[in-house]
């Protein structure tokens, strides 16, 4: 985008997408102009005698453009929806003809980019994917927003099965990069800030998705925004049948002890050991105290432990009473192997025993 003749480069590599195209910001723009308010500092960078590029206000001008384009409308005394040519021309008038005041900054390439950082800590606040764009500016950069901040590009809908976030604001490429980074984006981005193209972020991302996409076959909320790269990393070469794997995650959202149906996924892929992640429903505290009355009532009159385990031991537990305070409800039979989390199912441990003896 380009403005003055061609002169003016509104938005710079550096700069972060569109974002004030959502009925609100953009209008409230042009009504500012309308009204003859002030639309705050514009500040460009002196590039060299002939050229100069946006480094603060890139959304205000953008909004101004796209209005007078007939990109978006306002809404009148009336309540009437407004498009720039709908105008009156004294309205017209004051839109194209109203002043601003910018300030033309010069310096380093480093100290342009701390100050395009400092001035962009109020308003909108740049995200941190916007800030590492600023700092790596470059035709890395841009040929990562052009794949993955496009709006128009026709995967995005796909992504956003897995990946949350916008396109505008930087989201896809920032987890793209942070999958083929092993989360040191930083680090990436420097390493290849002056690639002339993203191949290898693409394939990469590309990989993982279809991966995920291929192995699951159904499609749930709880799905966007998991951390399939690395996911993908520690169990892609494991071999998985598709249609098994879509029985056991049917089974575990139907089942009502599992809290969190987010870690079903990594619960599945890991063979279905780590039950933590599921945060499995535990026994309320009736039946907590309801079985450790028991169990110490049997275990006084029989002169051995209130936990079985320290029963079976051969230390100096095995008559000692815990208190219930130091002791854990358990399944008798493991959740994991079909036990159920009442009552009939529940025994209270020491906690030493208790994590000690996970699913067995």
């Amino acid at each position: 985008m380009f403005g003055l003749a061609g002169k003016l480069t509104i938005q710079p590599e550096y700069q972060r997408n569109y974002i004030y195209a959502d009925g609100k910001r953009d209008v409230a723009v042009i009504d500012s102009l309308l009204k003859g308010y002030p639309l705050g500092l514009i500040y460009f960078n002196k590039v060299d005698e002939t050229k100069l590029e946006v480094l603060d206000g890139q959304q205000r001008i953008t909004s101004f453009g796209r209005f007078v384009m007939g990109k978006f409308a306002i809404m009148d005394s009336n309540d009437m929806q407004q498009y720039f040519n709908g105008l009156s021309n004294d309205q017209k008038k004051i839109i194209l003809e109203s002043k601003i005041l910018v300030y033309e900054c010069m310096g380093t390439e480093s100290e342009i980019k701390q100050w395009f950082k400092t001035i962009n800590t109020v308003g909108v606040p740049l995200n941190d994917q916007e800030l590492l764009n600023a700092i790596y500016s470059g035709p890395f950069v841009t040929a990562g927003k052009a794949e993955f901040s496009n709006t128009q590009n026709a995967n995005i809908q796909k992504w956003s099965a897995y990946v949350k976030g916008s396109a505008n604001r930087q989201d896809f490429w920032q987890r793209a990069l942070e999958w083929v980074s092993k989360s040191d984006v930083d680090k990436y981005m420097s390493k290849h800030r002056h690639d002339k193209g993203i191949s290898g972020v693409k394939v990469y991302f590309t990989t993982v998705i279809d991966w995920v996409e291929g192995l699951f076959l159904s499609i749930e909320k709880e799905m966007c925004g998991l951390d399939w790269g690395r996911l993908y990393e520690a169990y892609h070469s494991n071999s998985y049948n598709p249609a098994n794997v879509d029985m056991q995650v049917k089974k575990l959202y139907g089942d009502p002890y599992v809290k969190n149906r987010k870690g079903v996924y990594e619960y599945i892929l890991g063979e279905s050991i780590d039950s933590k992640l599921l945060d499995i429903r535990i026994f309320n505290e009736a039946d907590s105290r309801s079985s450790y009355a028991k169990q110490t009532a049997e275990a006084t009159q029989s002169e051995r432990s209130n936990c079985s385990h320290c029963f079976l031991g051969h230390d100096a537990n095995k008559s000692k009473i815990w208190s219930f305070s130091e002791m854990e409800a358990d399944h008798v039979a493991a959740w994991s192997k079909g036990g159920a989390t009442d009552a009939s199912n529940c025994e209270m441990l020491c906690k030493t025993h208790n994590r000690a003896k996970g699913n067995h």
